[in-house]
């Protein structure tokens, strides 16, 4: 059984509102960068620079990035394990970059992210948004801008959909087995 927790709706409102701390954070958007992390975060990462142009008139500029050959259970994931291209068209040596992504579960995805994001340059400061904050960590990772919390347990799934992938906007939680995302 699925519940959904946001429709298109909400999500609209959350990534509002996710751009319009990350502009009051920031002061504006005077050398800040979004860098959206595959498959979901890239698109997440666009509409909140959009959200930022509407806020400010100008939007900073927006990267996406694979974590694949960073993350900690790749030798797990054999041959489906799929990479996609990573794209950071600016130079990231004094920005202030936000990571994008869908859901923040055990913080093992945005560990990965970090070390993906460094071999690309030193930012001057990195800061995560997170559609959803789901809870277990594993690491010490936070969220500085949060969609929506979403108690779970571990033995459910956080569902994103997008309409950039063909479905529409929403955010289920069902039950799963392995309990993954």
């Amino acid at each position: 059984m699925a519940v959904e927790v946001l429709d298109s709706d909400g999500v609209r409102r959350a990534l509002t509102r996710i751009a319009h701390e990350i502009v009051e954070r920031n002061n504006g958007v005077t050398d800040l960068a979004l860098v959206g992390i595959h498959t979901c975060g890239v698109p997440l990462a666009k509409r909140i620079a959009e959200a930022i142009a509407r806020i400010e008139g100008s939007a900073p500029p927006v990267g996406a990035i694979d974590i694949t050959l960073y993350r900690d259970d790749l030798g797990r994931l054999g041959a489906t394990a799929r990479m996609e291209p990573s794209d950071i068209p600016f130079d990231l040596q004094e920005r202030k970059v936000v990571l994008v992504d869908d859901v923040l579960f055990t913080g093992r995805t945005i560990r990965a992210a970090l070390d993906a994001l460094i071999d690309f340059g030193r930012p001057a400061a990195v800061q995560l948004a997170v559609l959803i904050d789901r809870g277990h960590r594993e690491l010490p990772i936070r969220a500085d801008y949060v969609g929506k919390n979403v108690p779970t347990s571990r033995s459910q799934k956080v569902r994103v959909e997008l309409g950039e992938h063909g479905e529409r906007d929403a955010v289920w939680i069902e039950e799963a087995a392995n309990g993954t995302r």
